[in-house]
């Protein structure tokens, strides 16, 4: 069964094209039916609800995994990442090893965070141990920048209303859900502005678990210099990077955008830090991805049909450790510029190369793991089926920091994780 193509409504369709037309597809692409499908998130809710009836064949394959958004909506992604750490403390595992202050050594990387209106209580109390502290608040189920807003007093969530006979918080909207989330007052800051990075990863299959780095990420920069001053916490040109909300700001540049490549961050932080720093800076993104997806794997509806190429989003604090901000599902394919247009291009390619490898008629049933030669940009990150052959999984419950990469290892030296590149 076949269906007509559909198109992103983000993605430039000249760009998709060009790309099937290296593959021969471009009639049928552009013509008749065929049987890739580049889905919207909203798409693949119908293409697997019940009520539709919809079922693909082995030749069908989709962009999107059933239920990604156990990922990709802020408040699922903390609550899947919560319960990983508490059932690796509970098979007694070194990963979930915490400090005397009672912080997870290796998997504290997403910032404390609450769900409103669910937490409200937790969060007041969280706030009044630390009453000059600064939080975050997101709506849930919006992208871009839509609806943030930073708050360091209680009374400044004046969205919110509190019921005085329950003492239980309740929004005046039911219908959207917010997460709070303690806000990283020390980034790092190149040029005095606040940036985070944009990192692509291609996931072919959760179980196993087998995922692939885009070495072509980017860094987002804000267009104003940082200041953690309270007289500036609703100015977002400070402390969104958000390109949607960046490109609105007086001192935009549209000839570079804002970004700079992930390698020259890299030759940055080399040149500043050392370069060893800078490899267990990078290194530890990666085992923060690593583990973010294995905190999904288990819920996560692997279906043969699916893969997904996510963006995620890591803030990097001026003590060099980095957070796991969000996740996105969607991320922005369009190009604000020359080298954006370049590297979205080959991103596309690059994925639909594994995805597809040879341009061949598609099939689900085959075992996801393309040939080296068409991995691109892309690099393997992680590949469950190989690493426990080589016994680095069962390694990990013996030995306290040990890394789940394909061939990176972490060891621990006085007590500290030593880390070595993952490669």
């Amino acid at each position: 069964m076949a269906g007509k193509v559909k198109w992103v409504t983000d993605i430039e369709k000249s760009v998709l094209i060009n790309n099937f037309e290296k593959r021969g597809w471009i009639q049928v692409a552009e013509n008749e039916d065929w049987n890739f499908y580049w889905m919207s998130v909203q798409t693949i809710r119908n293409v697997f609800s019940v009520e539709t009836g919809y079922r693909l064949s082995d030749d069908q394959i989709v962009n999107h995994f059933p239920n990604h958004y156990e990922l990709t909506r802020k408040d699922l992604m903390v609550k899947n990442i919560k319960r990983y750490r508490k059932e690796l403390e509970k098979e007694g595992s070194p990963l979930a090893e915490k400090d005397e202050n009672g912080k997870y050594i290796y998997l504290d990387f997403v910032p404390v965070t609450f769900m409103l209106p669910a937490d409200y209580n937790l969060f007041v109390e969280e706030f009044r141990k630390n009453p000059s502290s600064t939080w975050i608040m997101k709506p849930c189920g919006k992208a871009q920048g839509k609806g943030i807003f930073l708050i360091n007093k209680l009374s400044q969530i004046k969205k919110w209303s509190r019921d005085s006979k329950t003492s239980s918080f309740v929004s005046q909207s039911s219908k959207e859900a917010y997460v709070i989330s303690l806000y990283i007052n020390n980034p790092l800051l190149i040029g005095g502005k606040k940036f985070d990075l944009r990192l692509y990863v291609l996931v072919s299959t959760y179980r196993p678990l087998r995922c692939y780095m885009y070495k072509l990420g980017f860094c987002r920069f804000c267009t104003v210099k940082y200041t953690p001053s309270t007289s500036e916490l609703d100015n977002m040109f400070v402390h969104l990077t958000n390109v949607a909300i960046q490109k609105h700001g007086d001192d935009y540049n549209h000839i570079h955008g804002g970004k700079w490549t992930v390698s020259n961050l890299r030759l940055y932080l080399e040149s500043t830090r050392g370069k060893e720093v800078t490899n267990k800076l990078f290194d530890e993104i990666h085992w923060i991805i690593v583990q973010s997806l294995k905190a999904v794997a288990p819920v996560m509806n692997n279906d043969k049909h699916c893969f997904e190429c996510y963006g995620y989003d890591i803030i990097i604090d001026d003590k060099l450790k980095p957070w796991l901000i969000e996740v996105n599902a969607s991320p922005s394919l369009t190009s604000s510029t020359a080298n954006d247009r370049i590297l979205k291009y080959n991103l596309i390619n690059d994925t639909l190369n594994i995805a597809v490898p040879n341009g061949e008629i598609p099939d689900c049933k085959w075992n996801k793991s393309p040939p080296k030669e068409v991995l691109g940009n892309y690099e393997v990150l992680y590949d469950e089926e190989m690493a426990q052959s080589d016994g680095t999984d069962r390694d990990l419950r013996s030995r306290p920091g040990q890394s789940t990469g394909l061939k990176g290892s972490r060891a621990r030296d006085s007590g500290k994780p030593v880390l070595t590149t993952w490669k």
